[in-house]
C-alpha cells in the first residue's frame, strides 16, 4: 500500500527552484458592460484542503493534498510523487513578464483563481454572467489524474470528492452563476454512466472528456466500449465538452521547437478531434449528444466543411466507409459539435459558415490567454461590427441553448452588472 513521506524524497517531474516572489497587480475597475458573457472555458485551481473533508477515513494519510518542500514550493501530492504549481495554472493579475513555467504558490495567486467568492468578484470584473470550469494542469484537463493513481479505489474514491466539491463548494457558492461541470471516471464505461446520471440529479450540466482516449491508453472511440456512457449523456442531456489538451498530447512540432510553435497549433488538435469523432459515427449512433471543443478557435471550421465535401465526393474513389444514403457528414458535422472562441477575427467574419448557432466565448480565467479583465474590450473589438442579434447569440444565446440555461436569469445578472460599472 502506498502511503505518503516526507516530500524531499518524493519524484518531482521537473525542476522547482524557488524564484522571486510573484507581483500582483493592482485591483481592477469593473468595465462598461457591452454584451453579458457565458464563458463556457474557464478554471479553477484547486484547494489544497479539497479531498480532506470528502474522503474515508480508510485512506487517512494517503488523501491528496497541497505540500510544501523546504525551498517554499508548493505541490500536488498524488501518492508518491509531486506535481509543483507552475505560473500558468493561474496568470490573471500578474504583469506580463512573469508568466514563466517557474513554481508558484497560493498566495502568489489572485484569489479568484481557487476562490468561488473571490472569482464571483472578477466575473463582475469582466461581465461574465456565468462560467463553466475545467480541472487545473495537475488533475488533467479531463481529470486524468484520478485513473492514474496506483490504487484504483483511491482513484475514484478521490474523483468522487473531485465532483462533491464541484457541486458543493465552487458551484454552490453560487449556483446561478456557475455551470457544473463534472470529471469522468475512464476505467470502466458502465461506472462513468451511473456517475453521469448520478450526476445529472445533483445539477451538474457537462462532462469534461478526453480528445482521444486512445492516447491516454484506453480502447479507440471507433470501438463501443464507450457507448454505455455516451448513452448515459445523451439520456440525461450532459454536454461531452472536449478541452484541448484532454488527451494529454499537443501538437509541438520538431525536436527544438519553441512553446510558440505548441501555441500557434492549439487548434490542430480540435481539427483532427472533431474529425475523428464524426468518422467515429459517435454523432450518428447517439444523434442527441452534444460535442462542445473547448479552448477550439473557430477560423478552421469552414476548412473543414469544405473537406468533408470533398470526402464526399470523392468517396468512390477511396476507402470510403460513409454511406451515401442519409445525412452526409457535412450535416452531421453541423448538428453535432459546437466550438469555443477567445480570439478570432476572421472566425467571426465568417461566423455564417461556421455556422452562428455553433460558437460560444470563453474567457479562460486565470490562464496566460485570458482576456480577463479586459474582456468587455476584446469582445467589443471582435463583435461591435456586426448585428447585434449575432452578438447575442455568440455572446450568451449559444451557450444557454447548449447547457439548458435560463435567459431571464442571465438578463437578470447582467442587470446588476450594469449597474455595478455605472457605480
Amino acid at each position: 500500500m502506498t502511503t505518503y513521506i516526507n516530500p524531499e524524497t518524493l519524484t518531482v517531474r521537473k525542476s522547482a527552484a524557488r524564484r522571486r516572489d510573484a507581483t500582483l497587480l493592482p485591483e481592477p475597475l469593473p468595465a462598461r458592460l457591452h454584451v453579458p458573457i457565458v464563458s463556457v472555458d474557464d478554471h479553477y485551481v484547486e484547494p489544497g484542503d479539497l479531498f480532506q473533508s470528502r474522503m474515508s477515513a480508510q485512506f487517512r494519510d494517503r488523501i491528496p493534498r497541497v505540500v510544501e518542500t523546504s525551498d517554499g514550493v508548493e505541490a500536488w501530492q498524488f501518492e508518491d510523487s509531486l506535481e509543483v504549481l507552475r505560473g500558468p495554472i493561474s496568470a490573471v493579475g500578474r504583469p506580463r513578464e512573469e508568466w514563466t513555467m517557474e513554481p508558484l504558490r497560493f498566495d502568489e495567486m489572485r484569489a479568484g483563481s481557487y476562490d468561488p467568492v473571490a472569482r464571483l468578484k472578477d466575473m463582475d470584473v469582466a461581465g461574465v454572467v456565468m462560467s463553466l470550469c475545467f480541472p487545473s494542469a495537475p488533475f488533467g484537463f479531463a481529470g486524468q489524474r484520478f485513473f492514474r493513481m496506483k490504487d484504483p479505489e483511491l482513484g475514484l474514491a478521490a474523483m468522487r470528492a473531485y465532483n462533491d466539491w464541484t457541486i458543493e463548494e465552487w458551484v454552490g457558492t453560487d449556483p446561478s452563476r456557475f455551470i457544473a461541470q463534472q470529471v469522468p471516471w475512464f476505467p470502466d464505461p458502465a461506472l462513468a454512466a451511473a456517475e453521469i446520471r448520478r450526476n445529472a440529479a445533483r445539477g451538474f450540466r457537462a462532462v469534461t472528456f478526453s480528445e482521444n482516449p486512445e492516447a491516454l491508453g484506453f480502447p479507440s472511440i471507433y470501438t463501443n466500449f464507450w457507448d454505455p456512457f455516451f448513452s448515459a449523456c445523451e439520456e440525461t442531456g450532459t454536454v461531452v465538452n472536449l478541452h484541448i489538451g484532454s488527451s494529454s498530447q499537443m501538437n509541438t512540432g520538431s525536436t527544438g521547437a519553441p512553446t510558440d510553435v505548441t501555441l500557434a497549433l492549439f487548434p490542430v488538435n480540435a481539427i483532427v478531434a472533431s474529425v475523428d469523432w464524426l468518422y467515429a459515427r459517435i454523432p450518428i449512433r447517439f444523434p442527441g449528444l452534444k460535442i462542445v471543443l473547448s479552448e477550439s478557435g473557430i477560423s478552421w471550421v469552414p476548412m473543414i466543411h469544405e473537406r468533408l465535401r470533398r470526402n464526399l465526393r470523392m468517396a468512390h474513389t477511396s476507402e470510403s466507409t460513409w454511406t451515401l444514403e442519409g445525412e452526409t457528414p457535412e450535416e452531421v458535422f453541423k448538428r453535432a459539435f459546437w466550438f469555443t472562441s477567445i480570439e478570432d477575427p476572421s472566425g467571426i467574419d465568417a461566423r455564417h459558415q461556421v455556422g452562428i448557432d455553433r460558437i460560444m466565448l470563453e474567457v479562460d480565467y486565470p490562464h496566460p490567454d485570458s482576456s480577463w479583465p479586459q474582456t468587455q474590450e476584446v469582445i467589443q473589438s471582435e463583435l461591435g461590427h456586426i448585428p447585434e442579434g449575432d452578438v447575442k447569440m455568440l455572446a450568451y444565446e449559444n451557450a444557454a441553448a447548449v447547457y439548458s440555461l435560463s435567459l431571464p436569469e442571465i438578463a437578470r445578472i447582467a442587470d446588476r452588472l450594469k449597474q455595478l460599472a455605472v457605480s
